[in-house]
């Protein structure tokens, strides 16, 4: 049986072309062939000069050529002004008053790409006129529909206040084509596409000064009480009947929505990072290469950069609420490492269900030869803490107690996106270890410097790891958490300060702030403990290992 449902998709000059009314007609194509897949917008049937001037463009002109000129001066004048018009195209019917298409005419379609239709035999104009109107009008209410529905649909996404990502994904799929966000400097905040492959479409993000958007995406831009937050992008892909562009500023008005409460534009630079973060500590991407444009598109460039995992938390307490030491944090790095540098910063807390209170995990992106990636030694601080505890000198509230410190870890530099996992993976199994240098108000730790460290934190997760270090110090724990006389709890302490300065017990006692006396007696009762002679270079090196692999240090 004959499907009748009608083809709601736009009609364009070729569709009219297979009409069988205008099929009947015998029509040939004498110009413009170039313009057949124009759309039409309406059908006239135009008699005279006068209705010419009554054109609004993009029609389907029909006419017999009743009361044209036929000089050829009338002609081409004629002919100028129909294709100045704009129609989507031109059908003469051959027979009354020409037979033939008059030269200035099939001269004037050709030149503008205007298909100049004749028919060789008699068409009723009312029938093929009704046939194309009913087409247009039934697009058109497709149309209206669409549009009703995707308004509807994203109107209720931006009062619901829906995530950011949630939308793009829905435009996307609503587009069936990869839609980017990215905010005011350019930077992908989110994207969506059916085939997740961000080498191809994020491809003109990552190589900004080399790649271009295609012609064919739509762009516009996201705009709430005067401010310009970002743009939409939405790549090529299939017509939609409410219109891509029509679909994309819904998207975007329900994005300026969600924008009204955020003012400060915080909420997307969050989401990008902790997307980011999601996928490199996930390993949801397929090849390093993937995560390399995800990466370069957010603004963290890798190629010919030095790059590095760190991680920065506070110390102590900060004496107001943990948003502000956390904003205080975020903001001294990002000056630290600006301009030339490049860092995402995510909370701990948003990267993994576990985590320190206020501690941040960062990668950082520096060009070859910056001097803040040089590797200090001794006990000198690294150029990027001197910089950072110099920004914090400007940023700290004055209620802010003289013990608080911002510790800062930083993993071995390398280059590529693989060294880049890599730093990040060890600074974070590391925690937070014991200084390697100081200034100011920041302490760091060093990976290049506490190298043993970072191995051992990086094996503590394994049960094995876990039981050699209940077996070496459990009775030293036993002891600390008893109470009563002769259970100071501070015994952990004591080795603590003795194993960092196993040569000068004067200078440990000093650190464990306690008499030489009281340490003294502190050291006999470990050795008693642990059975053990705390002179010992094995005895030494065993210890110190289960005290960096305790995973509740």
């Amino acid at each position: 049986m004959e499907n009748s449902a009608p083809d709601l998709t736009p009609i364009t000059v070729a569709d009219v072309l297979t009409l069988p009314e205008l099929a009947a007609g015998a029509p040939e194509v004498v110009a413009g062939r170039s313009g057949i897949d124009r759309h039409l917008r309406w059908a006239h049937v135009v008699a005279g000069t006068g209705a010419i001037a009554l054109l609004d463009g993009g029609e389907l002109v029909l006419t017999t050529g009743a009361g044209w000129p036929t000089d050829p001066d009338g002609l081409a004048a004629l002919s100028g002004a129909l294709v100045a018009a704009g129609p989507a195209a031109v059908i003469l019917e051959l027979g009354a008053h020409f037979t033939s298409a008059p030269s200035p005419l099939v001269r004037a379609c050709g030149e503008r790409g205007i298909p100049l239709i004749v028919l060789h035999r008699e068409v009723r104009f009312m029938q093929l006129t009704q046939r194309i109107h009913q087409r247009v009008l039934a697009t058109q209410h497709e149309a209206l529909a669409a549009r009703a529905e995707v308004h509807t649909m994203l109107t209720e996404l931006g009062l619901n206040r829906s995530p950011v990502d949630y939308v793009v994904e829905r435009l996307s799929d609503t587009l069936a084509a990869p839609v980017v966000l990215e905010d005011s400097t350019g930077r992908v905040v989110a994207w969506a596409a059916r085939d997740r492959d961000p080498e191809h479409v994020l491809a003109a993000w990552a190589r900004p000064g080399d790649a271009a958007l295609p012609v064919e995406a739509e762009q516009v831009f996201v705009e709430a009480q005067g401010r310009r937050f970002g743009r939409l992008v939405a790549l090529p892909g299939p017509e939609h009947p409410a219109g891509r562009r029509t679909v994309l500023e819904l998207g975007a008005f329900a994005l300026a929505l969600g924008t009204l409460a955020d003012t400060s534009g915080e909420a997307w630079l969050r989401l990008s990072s902790k997307q980011l973060f999601d996928t490199l500590l996930s390993g949801r991407y397929r090849r390093d290469t993937e995560l390399t444009t995800q990466l370069t598109a957010a603004g963290l460039p890798i190629a010919d950069r030095v790059v590095l995992g760190a991680t920065l938390r506070g110390t102590s307490d900060f004496g107001a609420h943990d948003s502000l030491e956390r904003a205080v944090l975020e903001t001294a790095l990002r000056r630290a490492v600006a301009p030339e540098g490049r860092v995402i910063l995510v909370p701990e807390d948003a990267a993994s269900d576990g985590g320190s209170r206020v501690t941040l995990l960062a990668l950082l992106s520096f060009p070859i030869n910056d001097p803040r990636v040089a590797v200090s030694v001794g006990e000198v601080p690294p150029p990027l803490a001197v910089r950072l505890a110099r920004e914090l000198d400007m940023l700290l509230p004055s209620t802010t107690p003289g013990a608080w410190r911002a510790h800062l870890g930083l993993g071995a530099a390398g280059h590529g996106v693989r060294s880049l996992i890599t730093s990040l993976e060890r600074v974070r199994a590391a925690g937070r270890l014991r200084p390697a240098a100081g200034t100011g108000r920041v302490t760091v730790q060093i990976a290049e410097r506490q190298a043993l460290a970072y191995l051992v934190r990086g094996l503590s997760a394994t049960p094995e790891v876990q039981e050699y270090v209940a077996h070496t110090l459990g009775p030293v724990i036993a002891h600390d958490a008893a109470a009563g006389p002769g259970h100071s709890g501070d015994l952990l302490d004591v080795l603590r300060a003795y194993l960092d300065h196993p040569t000068n017990r004067s200078l440990a006692a000093q650190r464990a702030r306690l008499s030489r006396s009281v340490f003294y007696q502190r050291l006999a009762l470990i050795e008693e403990l642990l059975d053990v002679d705390l002179a010992d270079g094995t005895t030494i090196a065993t210890l110190a290992v289960a005290l960096l692999a305790r995973t509740d240090a």
